[in-house]
């Protein structure tokens, strides 16, 4: 039950990142606090159902890794967007120029 509170006080934690913060680095950082916590979560949860430990341990890596590359991709577009454009805010970036 304490695991359970836990993930859903860091999930919380990295929704009010997401929706409170303009610059685009926080908000990157929000959604893996709530990457991390949902693979926590399936890790404990698939614990305690009594699942064998190995497929439990693939599940979490490939959650992981999937969250790593997406981490990675969005770095790279943020990186690209604020090089172009030279602004680091979400608000900035979404006008359009044409």
């Amino acid at each position: 039950m304490s695991m359970l509170v836990l993930c859903s006080f860091v999930f919380g934690l990295g929704l009010y990142v997401v929706l409170t913060r303009r610059e685009i680095i926080a908000i990157l950082a929000g959604v893996e606090l709530m990457l991390g916590s949902a693979n926590v979560l399936l890790i404990g949860l698939g614990s305690l159902s009594g699942a064998n430990g190995a497929v439990i341990g693939s599940i979490g890596l490939v959650v992981l890794v999937v969250a790593a590359a997406e981490a990675a991709v969005g770095l790279a577009l943020v990186v690209s967007l604020s090089r172009r454009s030279k602004r680091s805010s979400i608000d900035e970036l979404l006008e359009v120029k044409g």
